[in-house]
């Protein structure tokens, strides 16, 4: 039975009812999104004209606490997360604040369609600016370390569902020793660098435009966030899922919240080339879960069309490791799963 079926909608409606919040209109009901995660979002509209988002979270797949410890601190911060209006959290249900309908992809999507380069880099700016207040006044007391026992069991997801269970390939002695040496630098990357609350899918598709008038993106999905390197959630946003930048670009945004951030006083090194090695490998780390994750999707969730973007991981992690001693191990377990991508030119 699916953990979404009628039942689950008229629990949802019923606790809206019971709600002391006669302003709502609980008739005005609609889907409003889902994702990769067990749970799904709908929209609804109050007598004033405004409309609030619910999250539908069962219980029996999330937990909602760090989702409302984490929006507390990013509001606390002076980010725009949604507010809290009603909770019950032994039923999975949330009435949040309602951000807005689109986030950042389409409309990023679109100035790079239509050629509009000057669009795409005032709305990056103003996502790192978030992204470096962020960094510098969120607390980060109490929140899991972004551990090297984690940060291993995550690439893990990369050799068990997209080199087993995706291309059916099963590495020998040499080919674990290259593994583990890869690992054991990304390990060591991650530590190398500034500690601060890490978002964790600080990307286009969980930024949400802003209000007119407003410049500040809206944050969503941030319940995974955890204690970590500053690298992590730039690289997540340079170097998406969704959309792709050429270098010179990726730089120069790279360059601007680098000068940014050290002024906030997070404690980037003065060498700029050093922090986009560090930023480069903590890429590479999280374009390797997430090779893993997709194929994981298709094979035990039922979702194949996420595999459609995995061309797109196999190229970063080329990218990447074609350019570091370190890294480069890695280049022969990509070329057994995809011969020929080694060889071609990314940009």
């Amino acid at each position: 039975m699916s953990r979404f079926d009628a039942s689950r909608e008229a629990e949802l409606r019923a606790w809206l009812h019971r709600l002391d919040q006669p302003v709502l209109d609980p008739s005005s009901l609609r889907i409003a999104a889902s994702d990769a995660s067990p749970r799904r979002y709908w929209r609804l509209d109050d007598r004033t004209g405004s409309s609030w988002v619910v999250m539908d979270a069962p219980p029996c797949d999330n937990d909602l606490r760090p989702f409302l410890d984490v929006g507390e601190r990013l509001i606390a911060a002076g980010l725009r997360a949604p507010r809290c209006l009603a909770r019950n959290t032994q039923q999975g249900f949330l009435l949040l604040e309602d951000l807005g309908p689109q986030t950042y992809l389409p409309a990023l999507q679109a100035a790079q369609r239509e050629a509009e380069p000057a669009q795409a880099d005032r709305l990056m700016r103003c996502a790192i600016d978030s992204l470096v207040q962020l960094q510098s006044r969120a607390r980060t007391e109490g929140l899991t370390p972004y551990s090297p026992d984690l940060i291993r069991q995550e690439i893990e997801l990369f050799a068990d569902w997209c080199v087993q269970r995706e291309h059916g390939v099963v590495w020998g002695e040499r080919e674990r020793r290259q593994w583990a040496s890869v690992g054991e630098a990304l390990v060591g990357a991650f530590a190398e660098q500034p500690q601060v609350l890490v978002h964790c899918d600080f990307m286009p598709r969980n930024l949400m435009l802003p209000p007119q008038g407003s410049a500040a993106p809206g944050l969503l999905d941030f319940q995974d966030a955890l204690h970590g390197p500053a690298g992590y959630d730039l690289v997540s946003l340079l170097r998406d899922a969704f959309i792709s930048w050429d270098e010179a670009q990726e730089l120069d945004w790279a360059v601007r919240y680098w000068e940014a951030a050290r002024k906030a006083g997070i404690g980037w090194s003065a060498d700029f080339g050093e922090c986009w090695r560090l930023m480069e490998w903590t890429a590479l780390q999280r374009h390797l879960r997430i090779l893993g994750v997709f194929c994981r999707l298709k094979h035990r969730d039922a979702k194949p069309h996420y595999l459609d973007d995995l061309p797109r991981f196999f190229a970063y992690a080329v990218k990447t490791a074609s350019r570091y001693r370190e890294l480069k191990p890695l280049l022969p377990l990509l070329e057994q799963l995809r011969p020929g991508v080694t060889q071609q030119a990314y940009g």
